[in-house]
């Protein structure tokens, strides 16, 4: 017996589930099947592919060397079978898998809310994952199959990648609606020697985006707190005499006021990318496509 007669599709999907959740249990609850069965799956594909394919961890398994390459056709596969099949029927209501989205602190809080609640109303035996980005692992886990969507800024994503914007967006200068800075009118100057509060995700230093903006006008920022992500600064605003640069959609609704300025940093977009080899993926589309 050839080893094409040996494999069949749901060993590709267990061996899928097991590569995005590197554990055995959640992959057998993602696939509606017992560990057992999943374990037996696992057993066969090893036998087929003459490869360990996962070695055991604390907490669960890490894909061989090999697996990970195999993951890369195996996702292809799987989306070319897949659209074969649902190409002319395909139907929101009918969908099920899981379906990753690796979005930034920032998109998180503005985007997603919206979509989220449209793939529930519209697709509602879909599971989803909302991982936070990496900016450093990114290319690497959406060529795995690990990530299916990524919600950010141009300057993230892999120039090969399919993009759609999503729209524009600017900073504003903001503080705490107690500050001492919010009864001031200052030049920009003034503002560059303001104890600034940045937010900086993807590498934790004290740059941010608006540095290069400032060095422009011969100037370089105070920057005093550099936190994690865009949602907790405003709470640091409550608590110190500083400011900080927020994106405009993201100050809704908060404690702050904006700082009127000279001029203005320029706006940038949010956009939404995949890895080519989703682009003719009926489930891939119709996501996106609840985007705009």
């Amino acid at each position: 017996m050839s080893k094409l007669d040996r494999l069949d599709m749901k060993q590709l999907r267990v061996f899928q589930a097991l590569i995005r959740e590197e554990n055995a249990s959640k992959a057998a609850n993602q696939l509606g099947l017992t560990q057992q069965a999943v374990s037996e799956h696992l057993k066969k594909l090893r036998d087929v592919f003459d490869d360990r394919l996962f070695v055991r961890k604390t907490n669960g398994f890490v894909p061989t060397p090999f697996a990970e390459e195999l993951a890369i056709g195996v996702d292809r596969l799987l989306i070319d079978f897949n659209s074969l099949l649902s190409a002319k029927d395909f139907s929101p209501e009918k969908a099920k898998g899981t379906f990753v989205i690796a979005a930034t602190d920032y998109a998180q809080q503005i985007i997603l809310p919206s979509l989220i609640a449209k793939i529930r109303q519209q697709a509602p035996n879909l599971k989803l994952i909302i991982r936070d980005f990496e900016l450093d692992k990114l290319h690497e886990l959406m060529e795995s199959g690990k990530i299916n969507l990524a919600v950010a800024f141009p300057d993230y994503i892999p120039e090969s990648y399919k993009v759609v914007k999503l729209f524009e967006e600017h900073h504003v200068c903001v503080t705490s609606t107690h500050s001492s800075i919010a009864q001031l009118t200052p030049t920009l100057a003034e503002v560059a020697e303001f104890p600034t509060i940045i937010a900086s995700p993807s590498r934790p230093n004290f740059k941010g985006s608006i540095d290069e903006w400032f060095s422009t006008f011969g100037l370089k920022r105070n920057v005093v707190v550099s936190a994690p992500c865009f949602s907790i600064v405003p709470m640091y605003l409550n608590t110190t005499d500083s400011i900080a640069f927020l994106p405009s959609r993201a100050i809704k609704g908060l404690d702050v006021v904006t700082i009127e300025l000279e001029e203005s940093p320029d706006s940038f977009d949010v956009i939404a990318a995949w890895h080519p080899r989703y682009n003719d993926d009926p489930l891939q589309k119709w996501l996106v496509s609840l985007l705009d």
